[in-house]
């Protein structure tokens, strides 16, 4: 009976003269990929424990003797009784594959890559390496070795067939690869020259649009040099341009490309917080999330942790612009958090943890982890780090109605640490909170103080967004004129102008007018409709968010509950509002219901 042949560049597979054998177990098919990734060397059990579980069963020792006597029977079916295995073997504290080196398909790949055989290693993946497993930690790093290995062996394999005059042969293939690894400039450069090649100069101009567009939105930064050159040479139909140098030459200017995707990384992480504080927050937003998965897929967690944390963009709204993308970000600041190693950064650290108590406003309590990142700002006397924690600790201060001296009082010390430390982003992002605050305090002479300062920061460090805050402000408590749209802040483009008119009618006791609510529907909407209608409204309607506007809409709820004596509603605005009794409806800065006292005693 020959040796097993295993394949993991797709579905974990075993093959023993032709004919595939079943592994039932999916633990057996993730002991099996251990010992693959460790090539011949020997695995020790407590490693092979560690790896296949995470929090280890007792008699774990025993479980993994149980496997390997399972995996020995499937590679060996044929094995005499009491005859030592040749295949998986026992050394000293642990276990090795013996095998030839084409008897599994990643190591013949790996060799056939080192051979400058790229054509006949792609014929060997039949999928994503290890991909049942694609959520273990053991993975992760080297399925992005091995993305990186495939990647490689792609754009090798499409310089030869380009040089040989067959470009057109490996179009499809490198189309599905732009779009598997967007931020490989030799991909992209591959693609179009090819196209080129094949006589379509404008699906060849096309490609390097997309390109250019790929890297100035996902990454704020222009391709190099090198793809604009392409460009040029193509519309100029340059004659040279399907004459290549040595392959050596070729491999090399790949390598660079490769080695440049990690500092494109970190350098668009920089400049996304200017895109932010520019006004192009659903922009910075996307782009976030896209880089922060292009530095995953390098499997260096601390690479990750400085994309995720270099967003130090201070959050003064309680309810996150897109929850969808938000929660992308607290998942991969999750994970990062969990698999740093312990030489990271305790700087890095607190930022991730404020990351996630930022990230999470308004839809899960993660005070304990604002909390954790304060203390360790203070340890750490690293004033932007401290002023961060504290907008994350405020954006955590919606737990219950009521908390607007809490708040004030975080605005008031970020100010203080801004203006000593010369942080004008974060002295704007703690006046707002302070205005916020106050005016659901009752303080409007005071918040208007903190909006002039506001403005007169803003105008000097180009922060237009400031302006929408202040702007609503002014229009709701001054009688300013009408503010901006916020078009590039959703939670000030949805919805606020409709529930700002519906509130100055409630206010003033004039005739509620209907409008878009946007995502304040539900607490609007029972005032607007029919006694029965509302009546059955209200059997239903939700808790709000925990944020800004939850005042406001328990206040619009109570107010719908007294109209049309619906009790189970009346009470829980009552309990919801009672720890906001001394204070306005009026948190956001934005609406205004007046105090929210006088309904507390109509609702008892």
């Amino acid at each position: 009976m020959s040796e097993p042949r295993i394949r993991v560049l797709g579905p974990v597979e075993v093959e023993i003269d032709g004919m595939p054998v079943r592994i039932s177990k999916p633990r057996l098919r993730e002991m099996l990929c251990l010992l693959v990734i460790a090539r011949g060397r020997t695995v020790r059990t407590s490693s092979l424990v560690d790896d296949l579980w995470e929090d280890a069963p007792a008699g774990a020792l025993g479980i993994v003797q149980t496997f390997v006597g399972e995996l020995r029977k499937i590679l060996e079916p044929g094995r005499p009784a009491r005859t030592p295995p040749t295949t998986l073997v026992t050394r000293g504290a642990g276990y090795a594959l013996v095998l030839a080196a084409d008897a599994v398909d990643l190591w013949r790949a790996e060799q056939l890559v080192r051979d400058d055989e790229p054509e006949h290693a792609l014929e060997h993946w039949s999928g994503h390496a290890f991909e049942e497993f694609a959520d273990r930690a053991w993975a992760t790093g080297e399925r992005a070795r091995i993305a990186e290995l495939r990647a490689g062996a792609v754009e090798r394999r499409a310089e030869a067939r380009i040089a040989e005059g067959k470009g057109d042969s490996i179009i499809a293939s490198l189309d599905r690869h732009v779009d598997e690894h967007p931020w490989r400039e030799e991909g992209w450069r591959l693609l179009a020259v090819a196209l080129y090649g094949a006589g379509r100069q404008g699906d060849a101009l096309e490609v390097l649009r997309r390109a250019r567009e790929t890297f100035v939105r996902g990454l704020g930064l222009d391709p190099s040099d090198r793809l604009a050159s392409l460009e040029q040479r193509i519309l100029t139909r340059d004659s040279g341009l399907l004459s290549h140098g040595s392959s050596v030459l070729m491999q090399t200017a790949a390598a660079q490309a490769r080695g440049g995707a990690r500092s494109q990384i970190e350098s668009a992480t920089a400049l996304l917080p200017l895109l932010a504080q520019s006004g192009s927050v659903d922009a910075a937003t996307e782009q976030r999330v896209a880089t922060i998965r292009a530095a995953e897929q390098f499997g260096d967690p601390e690479l990750t942790a400085r994309v995720i944390v270099g967003y130090d963009v201070p959050g003064v709204w309680t309810r996150s612009d897109d929850p969808a993308k938000s929660a992308a970000i607290v998942e991969a600041a999750d994970r990062t958090l969990a698999i740093l190693p312990p030489t990271a950064s305790t700087r890095v650290r607190a930022r991730l943890l404020a990351t996630i108590a930022m990230e999470s406003r308004g839809v899960d309590s993660r005070m304990d982890e604002a909390r954790e990142a304060e203390r360790l700002a203070r340890t750490l006397a690293d004033p932007a780090l401290l002023c961060l924690a504290l907008s994350a600790r405020y954006l955590q201060t919606c737990r219950t109605t009521g908390l607007a001296r809490d708040r004030e009082r975080i605005g008031a010390d970020i100010i203080d640490i801004a203006v000593a430390s010369e942080l004008p982003t974060f002295d704007i992002a703690g006046r707002l909170i302070r205005m916020q605050a106050l005016c659901a305090l009752d303080d409007i002479d005071e918040a208007s103080a903190e909006a002039d300062l506001v403005d007169g920061i803003a105008a000097r460090f180009d922060r237009p967004l400031a302006s929408v805050f202040t702007a609503w402000f002014r229009y709701t408590f001054t009688g300013g004129p009408p503010p901006p749209d916020g078009d590039e802040m959703p939670g000030f483009r949805t919805g606020l102008t409709a529930m700002s008119a519906l509130t100055t009618a409630l206010r003033n006791d004039t005739a509620l007018p209907r409008g878009d609510f946007g995502p304040y529907a539900p607490w609007a909407q029972p005032l607007l409709a029919t006694d029965a209608e509302a009546s059955g409204m209200l059997e239903t309607v939700p808790d709000p968010p925990h944020d800004l506007m939850a005042e406001i809409c328990w206040y619009l709820v109570g107010t719908a509950a007294l109209r049309v004596g619906h009790h189970g509603a009346a009470r829980r605005a009552h309990a919801a509002l009672l720890p906001a009794v001394d204070e306005r409806a009026a948190g956001s800065g934005a609406l205004d219901l007046g105090p929210i006292g006088p309904l507390i005693t109509a609702l008892e």
